[in-house]
């Protein structure tokens, strides 16, 4: 055997297939797994070693669901995900990506939805934007010092929006001529002929542009035909491509397109990732119809139809009333139509706008993901010290006042400086641990990359394996670590269809070491950290450090208990562009830029 790069030696391997771990040393050799052997194996002198006894040691998570798009052209590195064990990501969700429609065009698409800061995403994008193509993207992502490896889909909006215009495209009075689609469709092709995933759609209403131009509109492809829909699914069932989508969750009913989209009675049968299944608070029995409807879409329609999960409680933070939760209804969506503050508090004193305020937060039967609850909207931050602490609900019982009444007050007189946090989903632990072993169930909807001050989920991984191993201790376990490294690896490669999630003999050497004895509820902890690449904004975090003792990208150890190595992210690239359906162990050269470049 030529002298190895690197042996991870004496850790309880997982292959990521699914199968029991072993206790096994693995060697690395130009980026691929060369060996894994119950024997020691040959350290050479120039041969790294990581010492791996008592931690598992499994293939790098897959994070399928982030939006990452823009951080991708200041950042490449994309820390928050790789220090806890991430070596690949896919982008392009939620019909959303910057291949097609300009920077301005691009910024209204994300800034809002994905609560990004408009003003550095558009020019995040307007320095680095060279591209009007698929193929032209891919060229340029290539150029950079990537961290992890990066997979796409197109999104629905943003080709939708490059061929109609963003102004049609978003008029419900328009519809896509037939030469139109035929171009939406020829634009999707060339993606595909890319390596693209395959195209990410939405038909939620509530997610709007940013922007003065079409503020409050919702996103392009919520205003698409079925007709449109069903030849973009064409395209994608005749090349063995993926959708992703995100229902109407105002109506509910076009799950059932999705769910047909999938089936494969008579035909082809089409991949579908949807979100989002999950024990939400506002309506606690969704949760029972998540695997039924799989069940449905795969054993009796002969389909492909997968779920998107959150392993972990679905906690968000706002600061004042910036939060997407009050896009759900009109009076909520008319105070986030106001950017300044000064607009906005004039809106939230007027008494007629509380009214209709109130009338909106009372409604028992409306569509929502917000339970509305002020009494799990615990206030975290305040000018007024005496309040932090304490849920909203009880501030108004204090004061005699309405809760909307109150929290109205409480942001007009505070501002963003009022800061609170309250609980979407997956609160009952007992209802978590069925949800994830449930038919059709997948892991996804980290939405890493986006909401940067309103949730961190980039740990995923370690808050599945922390809840798995701490349920093991117990006596009462719920899942197997290796079916948890599984779901975290090699289930999300095999359905998108990328080369990633496991590391047998062959296989890249996309690795993460972690250490069961750091598993612990500092991963659920909250923290902050400053983003210098979006003006110093802090940003929602996590830090368990402890946990990941090293994260390795092809070969390479990016994350050493703690640390990255030196010029990772700025002028050592790891990463590399996933094309779908390449082979396994695809490698390319670890590059090593110089730094005037890199800059």
């Amino acid at each position: 055997m030529d002298e190895l790069d690197l042996v991870i030696s004496g850790g309880t391997y997982f292959d990521g297939s699914g199968a029991p771990g072993v206790v096994a040393n693995i060697g690395v050799k130009d980026g691929r797994v060369a060996a894994v052997s119950p024997d020691p194996l040959p350290i050479g002198p120039t041969t790294r070693v990581v010492d791996a006894a008592g931690q598992w040691v499994m293939p790098g998570f897959v994070d399928t669901h982030t939006h990452y798009d823009a951080e991708l052209q200041v950042a490449p590195g994309l820390n928050e995900s790789v220090r806890h064990g991430v070596t690949t990501v896919l982008v392009g969700n939620c019909s959303l990506s910057t291949v097609y429609s300009t920077p301005l065009d691009i910024a209204d698409l994300f800034s809002r939805v994905e609560a990004l800061p408009r003003t550095h995403v558009l020019g995040a994008l307007e320095d680095a934007k060279t591209w009007s193509t698929p193929q032209g993207w891919v060229d340029a992502l290539e150029q950079l010092p990537l961290g992890p490896h990066v997979a796409s889909f197109l999104g629905h909006s943003d080709v939708r929006a490059s061929v109609m215009g963003m102004g049609r495209s978003t008029d419900p009075a328009q519809k896509a001529t037939r030469g139109e689609q035929a171009e939406i469709e020829r634009r999707l092709e060339d993606a595909l002929d890319a390596g693209f995933l395959g195209i990410s759609t939405m038909t939620n209403p509530w997610d709007k542009l940013d922007g003065d131009r079409y503020r409050s509109r919702s996103l392009p492809s919520t205003y698409s035909s079925w007709k449109e829909f069903r030849g973009l699914s064409r395209v994608l069932r005749r090349r063995g491509r993926v959708l992703q989508g995100v229902p109407n969750l105002n109506k509910k009913y076009d799950i059932a397109f999705y769910l047909a989209t999938a089936t494969g009675l008579l035909r082809k049968p089409l991949k579908v990732s949807l979100l989002a299944a999950a024990d939400t608070k506002a309506e606690p029995w969704v949760q029972r119809i998540f695997a039924p409807l799989a069940f449905l879409a795969n054993r009796i329609g002969r389909g492909r139809f997968t779920w998107q999960h959150l392993p972990t409680t679905f906690r968000v933070w706002a600061d004042g009333i910036d939060l997407v939760v009050f896009e759900e209804f009109g009076s909520g969506r008319e105070a986030l139509h106001l950017r300044e503050e000064m607009g906005r508090n004039e809106l939230l004193s007027d008494e007629a706008y509380r009214r209709w305020f109130r009338r909106d937060f009372d409604k028992r039967f409306s569509p929502r993901v917000w339970h509305r609850d002020f009494d799990d909207a615990e206030i975290t931050e305040c000018p007024d010290a005496d309040l932090v602490g304490q849920m909203i609900g009880q501030v108004a019982r204090d004061r005699g006042l309405h809760p909307v009444d109150c929290y109205l007050d409480l942001v007009v007189e505070h501002g963003t400086r009022l800061r609170w946090k309250t609980n979407i989903a997956n609160t009952r632990p007992e209802v978590q641990d069925q949800l994830i072993n449930r038919y059709g169930i997948t892991i996804g909807f980290s939405d890493a990359g986006a909401h940067l001050r309103n949730m961190a989920f980039y740990n995923f991984g370690i808050r599945l394996l922390n809840r798995v191993h701490r349920a093991q201790t117990s006596g009462k376990p719920f899942m197997t670590v290796e079916k948890a490294v599984f779901k975290l690896t090699g289930e999300l490669s095999d359905f998108y269809g990328i080369d990633a999630g496991r590391i047998g003999v062959g296989d890249r050497a996309d690795i993460v070491v972690v250490d069961p004895a750091g598993l612990s509820d500092e991963v659920d902890s909250y923290h902050e950290a400053l983003m210098p690449e979006f003006g110093n904004m802090s940003r929602m975090v996590n830090r368990n450090d402890a946990a990941v003792s090293a994260t390795i990208v092809t070969g390479e150890v990016v994350f050493d208990r703690g640390e990255f190595v030196d010029g990772y992210g700025r002028t050592l690239g790891t990463g590399r562009f996933l094309r779908a359906g390449e082979p396994r162990g695809t490698v390319a050269p670890v590059r090593r830029l110089d730094a005037v470049v890199a800059q």
